[in-house]
């Protein structure tokens, strides 16, 4: 089940809504912690079990872990951690991993061997990194074990963010777990929120995604190879922070305050701004618990190198089971090392023109890898791209898709800059609040309709981060 779906947003969502705010307080978690396992099992109900055993399996581990600190048994409490790691990362390899293993072991060698042809259980990518940072900070002291396995479980589980992000670590929301407030205005920002979201995914990530799939399955030219990439870039952006506002505007609705995951990320001036303004959870996970442990920067420039590398090899792994996903990584991992060490400090005296230019452009080339796991597909993709082989500049269907689509790419551009913020706060000063109150409700219901006309009439309604 996704969220841009009318059984979701029409049968599920009021009924858990209505369960949790008649439940008592003591049994909010419970309620949340039930409608979780529901909301996952409607696709791959044979799944939960591996839920429920990294919920059981950390949850011990926790409490184990700091048992043994206040024992001062840190070689024990070590072991547990370490038992936790592997673990977690046993689960997530096998399921995920496992098919890409052996397809290259077959490649390789002369073995044939059999793939798993395993469905990859949805969300495991992300509930598998919450459960070990929980893990990772009590042994750090930074957290204490949760006791209360309905909480932990809720945590794992919680429905809004599961599927797709932000990745919520449990530092950040322990104290919500116990208390949390819930308002009439607090509600209503959360379906405000969720609103958007859908209008992001539903109306500009799938209308934008249909132009992209058009022109990625037809005879490209440099032109349509480029407006291609345009479409992705602007498809990926919308549909999964799309997703993530959408989670996060559950989350309100429940109490929650889930941290952002998206910070306008087209406005970039550079590669390294990107990344702190792109999936900000999954970038600070990999700082906090990747890069940092490895030493970070603290022992010279090889060693940093070194570092990166290994974490945007890891990033793009994270993201896919296919040498594509490992090229994106280490691709936006040279290129962050060359800004860090080289050039970062010269490119900030360039004209902001350019700056924008140059960052804009590197990021599209990036969503072509990332979009195309067929490596020899990528390959005349990006050779098209950029004008190698006897391809033509331009042609009357690249013309014809792009006048007709016209107002729906200059939305989506205009959509991904400063320009909601820009009005949000011009009308923060405005004088008359119950005008602008009613304007931007209208607004709301408008985008929701639309929306749901788009759902019931639409065969095309993607989720790109649904594989992760």
């Amino acid at each position: 089940m996704i969220f841009s779906t009318p059984i979701f947003i029409f049968l599920f969502l009021p009924c858990i809504l209505a369960v949790y705010y008649i439940s008592p307080s003591k049994l909010k978690n419970t309620s949340l912690f039930l409608a979780s396992l529901v909301f996952y099992a409607w696709g791959e109900p044979v799944y939960v079990s591996i839920m429920l055993f990294s919920t059981v399996f950390d949850y011990m581990n926790g409490l184990s872990i700091e048992k043994f600190k206040s024992q001062k048994k840190y070689n024990k409490a070590k072991l547990v951690l370490i038992i936790s790691i592997v673990g977690n990362l046993a689960i997530l390899f096998f399921f995920k991993y496992s098919n890409f293993l052996i397809s290259n072991i077959n490649q390789l060698t002369t073995l044939n061997i059999t793939p798993l042809d395993l469905k990859l259980p949805i969300g495991i990518s992300f509930y598998t990194f919450q459960t070990m940072s929980y893990t990772i900070d009590v042994y750090r002291g930074e957290v204490k074990a949760q006791r209360n396995i309905i909480d932990f479980g809720t945590f794992v589980s919680l429905f809004p963010q599961l599927v797709a992000g932000p990745i919520v670590r449990y530092k950040t929301i322990a104290e919500q777990l116990k208390n949390r407030v819930s308002s009439i205005n607090k509600f209503s920002e959360g379906v405000q929120r969720f609103i958007i979201g859908m209008g992001k995914k539903v109306l500009l990530a799938n209308n934008i995604g249909m132009l992209w799939e058009q022109i990625s399955n037809s005879d490209l030219t440099i032109a349509s190879a480029w407006l291609g990439a345009i479409c992705f870039s602007l498809q990926i952006y919308f549909d999964f922070s799309g997703y993530s506002d959408m989670a996060i505007g559950l989350g309100k609705m429940f109490g929650f305050d889930f941290l952002e995951n998206f910070n306008l990320p087209y406005i970039s001036k550079s590669i390294t701004e990107f990344w702190r303004r792109w999936h900000i959870s999954l970038g600070t996970w990999f700082k906090e618990y990747v890069y940092i442990p490895l030493g970070g920067s603290r022992e010279g420039k090889k060693k940093l190198i070194i570092n990166m590398l290994i974490v945007w090899a890891l990033t793009g792994l994270w993201h896919g089971a296919n040498w594509n996903f490992v090229f994106w990584g280490m691709y936006f991992g040279i290129l962050l090392i060359l800004e860090k060490l080289v050039f970062l400090k010269w490119l900030k005296r360039l004209p902001d023109f350019v700056q924008h230019f140059y960052t804009l452009f590197l990021v599209v080339v990036s969503w072509v890898i990332f979009a195309i796991d067929d490596t020899s597909k990528l390959k005349i993709y990006l050779q098209t791209m950029f004008g190698l082989g006897n391809v033509p500049l331009i042609d009357k269907q690249t013309i014809y898709l792009f006048c007709t689509n016209i107002f729906l790419i200059i939305i989506c551009i205009v959509a991904s800059t400063r320009l909601q913020t820009i009005i949000n706060t011009k009308l923060m000063n405005f004088r008359h609040e119950g005008l602008i109150y009613t304007v931007k409700n209208i607004c709301y219901i408008t985008i929701f309709i639309v929306s749901i006309c788009f759902l019931i009439g639409a065969s095309y309604n993607p989720f790109l981060y649904f594989r992760f």
